[in-house]
């Protein structure tokens, strides 16, 4: 889960100066490292918390047998033995952390907390550091909030680091006639395409091509918004396309608070916020000139087009658009994938197959 610079499991990695693996659903576990035997004890840490730098504090203070909450939500535990973190903790000493750390509990706090994170994930990744230089072609505001990686090229483009700070990432590219209006991240490997307008606060993960019109947008990782259009107050998973002139809408007309879908609910839940836009899963495409509706969630490896507003749940593995859905097979939704895949020199494993076939199962009762 990415929101500011880094993922969360990154944010602690750097905190605590030490490595980490993962506890996960199962059927994710294959991807994903998990607990491994060796020298204890072992930190358990929430992942959906957010570290700062009292939270790491009494992280780091936790002894065996210790756990850290904040108010009934347990925050992390320390436990000298590998232990399920659905069950351990019960019988532990109980200490609690006095502060209020950012916790990710819904889809939109990835979009609505990711100023806040990227200002803290900026002063972590730099601190002590030296920005490589930037190139005299660019015209530049608060300069010492402006940070570029090595190999990184930013030319002929205007960065505004007023709001909020700048981060290009290793060998990123700004192509020329860029402008950004901070917080933003460029993450390693990635290019923002020429005239690109980006608002922030906004983060594009690694490996990423970006270009039009993005306000306060999360991408994760492995994505294209290649041409213009508009993204806004949105989250855009892995492996996803944008088409070229797509846009979603991020305000109703009447002004009114934005629902979402809730999958754990079944249906749509106030979020509180009147600007909220397109949450789209993982290996997600959208054709040209698609219009997604205020409030949109597109599920995993979706293909979206056509004409009109799509409704604003499209459910996972669903085919078409507004003139009605079908089911995207499998068999179909690999072929694609390992293309996709290929193309950046990844091998689409059994592994990610198996993840995606379960999710596809899952999600049956939605499609219907």
């Amino acid at each position: 889960m990415r929101v500011g610079i880094l993922t969360i499991a990154e944010k602690w990695g750097y905190r605590l100066k030490s490595d980490f693996c993962y506890h996960t659903e199962s059927y994710l576990q294959h991807k994903f490292e998990g607990p491994h035997f060796g020298e204890g004890p072992f930190m358990y840490i929430n992942g959906s918390i957010c570290p700062d730098n009292s939270l790491v504090v009494d992280v780091e203070l936790l002894q065996p047998g210790q756990v850290l909450m904040v108010g009934d939500t347990v925050i992390a535990f320390r436990s000298g033995q590998i232990a399920n973190p659905e069950e351990a903790g019960h019988e532990f000493e109980k200490v609690h952390h006095s502060g209020d750390p950012v916790m990710i509990e819904n889809l939109w706090d990835i979009f609505s907390k990711n100023g806040k994170e990227l200002d803290k994930d900026f002063d972590v990744v730099t601190y002590g550091r030296k920005s490589a230089p930037i190139d005299p072609s660019n015209v530049v505001f608060n300069a010492e909030k402006v940070f570029v990686e090595p190999g990184a090229k930013v030319l002929a483009s205007t960065l505004n680091a007023s709001s909020g700070p700048i981060y290009i990432g290793k060998t990123a590219e700004v192509m020329e006639g860029c402008l950004i209006r901070g917080g933003f991240a460029l993450c390693d490997h990635s290019v923002l395409k020429m005239g690109a307008k980006i608002y922030g606060p906004t983060t594009i993960g690694p490996h990423s091509k970006v270009g039009g019109e993005v306000n306060n947008s999360v991408f994760f990782s492995n994505s294209n918004k290649a041409h213009d259009g508009f993204i806004g107050n949105s989250v855009i998973g892995e492996w996803c396309n944008i088409g070229a002139d797509s846009n979603n809408s991020n305000l109703k007309n009447n002004y009114a608070e934005v629902k979402l879908w809730n999958y754990v609910k079944g249906g749509f839940t106030n979020t509180g916020l009147q600007f909220c836009g397109l949450i789209m899963g993982d290996h997600s495409k959208c054709g040209i000139n698609t219009m997604f509706n205020t409030g949109t969630v597109v599920g995993v490896s979706c293909n979206v087009f056509g004409s009109g507003f799509p409704r604003n749940f499209i459910p996972d593995f669903s085919w078409g658009g507004a003139q009605g859905l079908t089911t995207y097979s499998t068999d179909k939704a690999f072929e694609t994938a390992e293309l996709v895949f290929k193309r950046r020199n990844v091998l689409f494993s059994d592994v990610e197959k198996n993840i995606l076939q379960t999710v596809f199962t899952e999600t049956e009762k939605w499609r219907k």
